[in-house]
């Protein structure tokens, strides 16, 4: 008979730190552990990383537990006492998390320690062994390049959010539901309206009708945005750029919007609006051509709007949970709760509350108030 080592065989075999038993955790508390640790890491701003030691074919080949007790053993030579220890995936992967390292140790953090740690294997372990393992690795916050189509955050740091996913799979069906029968009305009642926006458009300034723009949805995959356009063909987006870095690092100011000193954290009389263009921005009816977004897939009805990946180069660890934990929608929170005139951390944390408290309610009673904040305008520039 095979010898397949569980959780509390492998935590046996631990040798002793500092004459204290390192625990060996489990999948799921180490799982847990990930999440925690990530949480830590948007606070304290110093990364971690994570290592993956794929051990499925000793564990599966082995007929007694000294492999596995050996390469427990070359480990704990190679950790810290603070790092964590314990099975990513059950009797299959073991993972090691090196917590606590400054920013500034990114660029060498990897191949230091995969030296380190398949060095101590090497010398550890029988050749055949050392052989039968792989190693993988993760750093977070991940470096994300929005250049290339790929998903930029992995899966493997966020076990928290593909475990909420799991539970919320009733909640995700009806809400697509939901997502594809109001875009599709959307679509087809408001025909007429939508060709009289185009018409007026083309009417008074040149270009084309729709604006087009890369923005990121969920989990940080991009897609092409749409709206109806409002500026000026040409424009500098600098102005822009400026204007959202200041406004994420907390350095911007509120713009007066009314003269009544109701001040937005938004770019107020911008040269390169159109004047129906400004009426399309102030109604939100420039924001219509998202329903096609949402029939896609690409955004929901409900949920944070979808950020500018200049906007999220600006971001701290701790804002990109916006994008992570829900996908974009076309109104939200935000939108119904002060629109632009909350910080923009005040909008993430809607953005991150909306995220961890959806229900089908929630997202209906956003979606009746959102008429309410679309004819009162406040916020809307």
């Amino acid at each position: 008979m095979k010898f397949v080592p569980s959780s509390r065989t492998m935590q046996s075999a631990l040798p002793t730190v500092s004459g204290v038993e390192r625990g060996f955790l489990d999948a799921v508390g180490f799982s847990k552990t990930i999440s925690l640790e990530r949480k830590r890491t948007e606070r304290s701003q110093k990364l971690f990383l994570l290592m993956l030691l794929d051990v499925r074919s000793v564990v599966t080949n082995t007929k007694d537990e000294k492999s596995c007790s050996d390469i427990l053993a070359a480990l704990s030579m190679a950790i810290r006492e603070t790092d964590v220890i314990g099975w990513h995936d059950e009797r299959a992967v073991i993972g090691v998390l090196f917590t606590e390292i400054p920013e500034d140790a990114r660029s060498s953090i990897v191949s230091t320690m995969l030296l380190r740690i398949s060095g101590v294997l090497y010398s550890k372990l029988a050749f055949e062994t050392f052989n039968q393992i792989s190693i993988s690795h993760h750093v977070f916050p991940e470096s994300w390049d929005h250049d290339v189509p790929q998903r930029p955050s992995h899966p493997t740091l966020y076990p928290d959010l593909a475990s909420r996913e799991k539970d919320t799979k009733v909640y995700s069906r009806v809400k697509r539901v939901i997502d594809v029968v109001g875009s599709a009305a959307g679509l087809i009642l408001g025909a007429p309206l939508l060709l009289g926006i185009a018409i007026a458009i083309k009417l008074t300034s040149s270009g084309p009708v729709l604006f087009r723009q890369v923005r990121v949805g969920q989990y940080g995959q991009t897609f092409l945005f749409l709206k109806f356009r409002s500026m000026h063909v040409g424009n500098d987006p600098r102005i822009h750029r400026e204007y959202v870095k200041a406004l994420i690092g907390g350095h911007a100011e509120p713009k007066d919007s009314d003269g009544k000193g109701q001040g937005v954290y938004k770019l107020t009389r911008d040269p390169r609006i159109t004047r129906i263009g400004a009426f399309l921005r102030k109604t939100s009816l420039d924001e219509l051509p998202q329903l096609y977004n949402v029939l896609k897939g690409e955004m929901s009805l409900v949920g944070p709007r979808p950020a500018i990946p200049y906007e999220v180069e600006a971001y701290e660890t701790w804002h990109r949970r916006r994008v992570l934990e829900a996908k974009p929608g076309i109104t939200g929170l935000w939108q119904v709760n002060g629109r632009s005139r909350v910080t923009f951390d005040e909008m993430v944390r809607l953005d991150v509350r909306y995220a961890m408290t959806r229900s089908v309610w929630l997202d209906i009673k956003t979606l009746l108030n959102t008429p309410r904040a679309v004819i009162l305008g406040e916020g809307a520039h």
